[in-house]
């Protein structure tokens, strides 16, 4: 009897196997199993595009430089004035190193135009326009370029020096140095760095040249603001500090971070909170100097410049 009862067994095993309700395994023995269903994947935010500079027209432009020029006014109180013979001098010599550095002088924007000239010492903020050389002049103020005599002192060079995304630049932490300084001015003052460039060693006769860190930035203002307009600095451009929150402020030579702030935090970061950046912003600063232009009538008598040589000047850049 117990041999008759096997191949029932096995039926039913095998009738077992074929029962799809009971929920056992449809797949082969050892076959792996049904992978589980994927949770759908989020697409990926559409990418950042990095804006395009703003393109005015002559007219727009004009009345965005007068606006700038009313803000000057009142935000720069160190601003002095500009004779028509030195705005035709800056123009033409600005012209000539942009035409030299093949720079894309393509749009209406604001121009930095320094003249390292030492009887000068001048900036000037400038409406550049393409083709034209009826330039507005939005302000001016007396800064410190490089100067001669002491070691280690270049002579700031001439030439376009761009504001790119390429370098960032940073702001003044307000530490003091050895003797007291604050080379950068106060703390949060922007300092624009232009990068490594080849300047003349001011302190030697051959005018042998090397490189320097060609950067923009303010001053001590207790000791040292006050001396802007003589040469004095290791090459750098030293700046007011009221000019350096009016740059920064209005963003005037901010324009290619602008940009890139809208995809790298880094120079978000950097710029104010506060800023309202003008549909002129630039990023270029043209060194000049008027040196060889005698018929130029100079701002500073003989005695002014003979007597900067007379004051030392403690501090960097």
């Amino acid at each position: 009897m117990q041999g008759a009862k096997r191949p029932t067994l096995l039926f039913l095993a095998g009738s077992l196997l074929l029962m799809p309700e009971l929920g056992l395994a449809q797949t082969p023995a050892g076959a792996p199993d049904a992978p589980a269903p994927m949770a759908p994947v989020p697409l990926p935010p559409p990418a950042l595009e990095i804006p395009s500079l703003p393109v005015l027209t002559e007219e727009q432009a004009r009345e965005e430089a007068t606006r700038l020029n009313h803000a000057f006014r009142h935000e720069v109180p160190v601003a002095v004035k500009v004779s028509t013979a030195f705005k035709e001098a800056w123009v033409a010599l600005a012209q000539k190193q942009i035409a030299q550095a093949d720079y894309p002088l393509d749009r209406p924007q604001v121009l930095v135009i320094v003249d390292r000239n030492p009887a000068v010492q001048r900036l000037c903020l400038m409406l550049a326009l393409p083709h034209s050389s009826d330039w507005q002049v939005i302000g001016s103020v007396k800064v410190s370029t490089g100067t001669t005599g002491r070691k280690y002192y270049y002579i700031t060079p001439t030439g376009v020096f761009q504001n790119t995304a390429d370098i960032l630049g940073y702001r003044a932490l307000g530490t003091k140095n050895e003797n007291g300084i604050m080379g950068n001015g106060t703390k949060g003052m922007r300092v624009w760095d232009f990068g490594w460039q080849w300047a003349e060693k001011g302190w030697l006769p051959t005018r042998e040249k090397g490189q320097i860190r060609l950067e923009m930035h303010a001053t001590d203002p207790v000791y040292l603001e006050s001396r802007l307009g003589h040469t004095a600095s290791e090459g750098c451009i030293r700046i007011p500090s009221s000019l350096n929150v009016f740059f920064d402020k209005h963003g005037l030579i901010d324009a290619e971070y602008e940009r890139m702030a809208v995809i790298d935090d880094r120079f978000k970061a950097l710029l104010r909170p506060d800023r309202t950046p003008s549909p002129l912003s630039g990023s270029a600063v043209v060194v000049v100097d008027t040196t060889d232009m005698p018929e130029i009538h100079t701002p500073l008598n003989t005695a002014e410049v003979k007597g900067a040589a007379k004051h030392p000047q403690p501090t960097h850049g």
